[in-house]
């Protein structure tokens, strides 16, 4: 299976990543070909509103860092990304990619009743991690974003999330959020098992 992650935390090591790391080496050793990418060592712009993604192109028609993951995403069987929650949104560097799968959508997509250009039954995986320490507080950032990779195609989506964790890598001994990681890993793995067996 053709897994992407983007890391969008500025920090290499920090809860989000650790969790991505623990999702990524169980989905690896259940077969999973892994590619990841840490968007903050990236250079990219967001969406520029210009509609040529929807006028003369089917991809966005800005060239920079963020071309290759687009392009690469296309081709995800699963796509992961990992986000500190800062002010109650995802990270500014997940948050610029985001933006600009607005390229993925076709020119009719306001009426298509199959707006994306994404091919379908594709998988997404959310991990966040925050400081507060009551899971109620932001809840609502992970149904906000399922919402818009539902409308996009994708046929499953699961959340990893981790409270009250503020210094780097302190998720990794919190028994109970690494075990959530390997958990979906195995569940992502066992969807893919069950399409190719039936």
């Amino acid at each position: 299976m053709n897994i992407v992650c983007l890391l969008g935390s500025p920090r290499p090591s920090g809860n989000s990543a650790t969790l991505a790391k623990r999702f990524l080496d169980t989905a690896a050793g259940l077969g999973g070909r892994v590619r990841t990418f840490h968007l903050n060592q990236l250079a990219y712009r967001g969406c520029q509103a210009c509609y040529a993604c929807k006028q003369k192109l089917d991809r966005c028609i800005l060239e920079d860092d963020l071309t290759e993951v687009l392009a690469a995403v296309v081709e995800a069987e699963v796509l992961v990304t990992a986000t500190p929650v800062y002010f109650g949104e995802v990270s500014s560097q997940l948050k610029g990619f985001i933006d600009r799968t607005f390229s993925y959508l076709k020119p009719d997509y306001l009426t298509n009743p199959n707006p994306c250009r994404l091919g379908p039954g594709k998988q997404w995986v959310f991990i966040a991690s925050q400081g507060h320490n009551d899971p109620d507080v932001f809840a609502d950032v992970y149904p906000r974003y399922a919402y818009f990779f539902k409308w996009f195609g994708f046929g499953a989506t699961h959340a990893i999330r981790a409270c009250g964790v503020r210094q780097a890598g302190e998720v990794a001994e919190r028994p109970e959020a690494m075990a959530r990681a390997e958990e979906v890993a195995r569940l992502v793995m066992g969807n893919k098992q069950r399409l190719e067996e039936g």
